[in-house]
């Protein structure tokens, strides 16, 4: 690692640090006002501005926030890491204020304990689509690391709603997806956003987490703060369009810089599925959604699949699991997948496939209700599919057929076509050769696809194999 990146490190962990002592300060200025003791304020200006979207009109005269400056026309200093007031709600909203409680059960089920807070790659990332009318309009640009596999997740099901969700003439389906303006981008987001929440509420109820101007609670001594979530607001709707509407209106807290977009949304995931019914999803081996890996925060299987299905459950198989491979009861049943989603999954790992330690992905995930799968490759997500809804229902459509890939990256500039052949001859028998590095003989993405269509020949028309 070069010296500029060691700088960059070292900068995040100082401010860091900084932002924490300042909000110490701000936890025992309150500790010693309900004392009766005062402490001199700062003269420091403060607004909220509540903006409030119509579907019927352009956005693009909002300018786009930064959270790491200061305004010296207003005198208005932004933390850094810290959500700007101009993406702030007000208090009088009308959502409910978090408590300390529940605060308290968030981190534990995100971290496990109550002292891990979201690091500088969670709190800088949002959701944010790669420029409109363009051929890849559709797409969200991705971050690197452990937020990637929400924002891929969220990337199926925008291509599922420009797909599949619109009134459009099927022939002209994958054109639709180079004629994307802001505000269909704008509404695909609101749909997306709103479908996984939906179907964490058990098609019942969800609830948005926007972060407010004002501090909701003065938290214990062994909670460490973060400056936005103990300002959570959460807003609970049993109407699924009213859900949509209300993203749509306060779509700058989800896709604007400085709005923690990604860590509001998993805070919205976890409370539309509520905390008690996530831990009833879990078994004996998953406590929590999130788990420490080489220093970053990385998504458990169990919030893949909270994404992706509704539920929880920490395993990739169909069913509960309550006997194991000499059919002897377990003592306690292993949790997998009990519906087919929209959106499906694919796995394919190099070295634990080498190891025969892949997990088996069941037919729940691997044979979703629409031709999109989520695919983890090696650890790094990305998204294949298919406009033609038949492809999971009409296996004649299986024989030849086409799959777009994107694997969230700025790098890719248009999205790559792979043709897939299931019947003519199996793809080990063009590659016989032993010699040479197995990953270039066979990409990744090659093989995961192979996990669901056993014997393929990949065809890349053209493009050099990636990813």
């Amino acid at each position: 690692m070069d010296g500029s990146v060691d700088n960059t490190e070292s900068a995040c962990s100082e401010l860091d640090e900084i932002l924490q002592q300042i909000s110490d300060l701000d936890k025992w200025r309150e500790i010693f006002n309900s004392r009766g003791l005062e402490l001199r304020e700062c003269n420091v200006k403060r607004h909220t501005e509540k903006t409030k979207a119509d579907e019927d009109s352009d956005d693009t005269s909002r300018p786009t926030t930064s959270n790491h400056h200061i305004n010296p026309q207003n005198s208005q200093l932004t933390v850094p890491y810290s959500i700007p007031q101009t993406l702030a709600v007000s208090p009088s909203l009308g959502g409910q204020p978090l408590s300390p409680e529940l605060a308290v059960s968030l981190r534990k089920i995100l971290f496990g304990n109550t002292f891990h807070i979201f690091n500088y790659e969670w709190k800088k990332t949002f959701f944010k689509f790669r420029e409109p009318f363009s051929d890849m309009s559709y797409a969200l640009e991705t971050e690197k690391g452990g937020t990637r596999a929400i924002q891929m997740v969220v990337q199926a099901h925008v291509i599922k709603y420009l797909l599949f969700g619109r009134q459009l003439n099927s022939d002209c389906k994958m054109q639709s997806m180079k004629e994307v303006g802001e505000k269909e981008q704008r509404r695909a987001l609101a749909t997306a956003l709103t479908d996984i929440l939906w179907t964490a509420g058990e098609e019942q109820t969800a609830t948005v987490s926007l972060v407010t101007s004002d501090r909701c609670f003065t938290p214990h001594l062994d909670y460490k703060l973060d400056s936005f979530t103990e300002r959570l607001q959460l807003f609970t709707f049993n109407k699924k369009e009213d859900v949509r509407a209300f993203i749509y209106d306060h779509m700058q807290s989800f896709k604007e810089e400085g709005s923690h977009g990604v860590i509001l949304f998993l805070y919205s995931l976890i409370f539309s599925r509520s905390i008690d019914r996530i831990r009833e999803d879990f078994d004996f081996t998953t406590s929590h959604l999130l788990h420490l890996s080489l220093g970053n925060f990385v998504c458990r299987q169990a919030l893949l699949n909270l994404l992706l299905t509704g539920r929880a459950s920490p395993n990739v198989f169909n069913g509960t699991l309550r006997n194991d491979e000499q059919g002897e009861p377990l003592a306690h049943p292993l949790h997998g997948v009990l519906t087919r989603s929209d959106v499906g999954y694919l796995l394919w790992n190099r070295e634990e496939a080498e190891h025969a330690k892949l997990p088996q992905v069941g037919s729940m995930l691997k044979t979703p209700k629409l031709p999109i799968w989520v695919c983890n490759v090696n650890g790094t997500y990305s998204v294949l599919f298919s406009p033609n809804r038949l492809l999971l229902s009409d296996w004649r459509m299986e024989h030849l057929f086409h799959l777009s890939f994107y694997n969230g990256q700025p790098t890719q500039s248009q999205t790559a076509m792979l043709t897939i052949d299931t019947h003519s001859h199996h793809w080990e028998e063009e590659n016989n050769d032993t010699q040479g590095d197995p990953e270039k003989k066979f990409p990744s993405v090659e093989m995961t696809i192979r996990t669901k269509w056993e014997g393929a020949v990949i065809d890349w028309n053209g493009n050099v194999p990636f990813f």
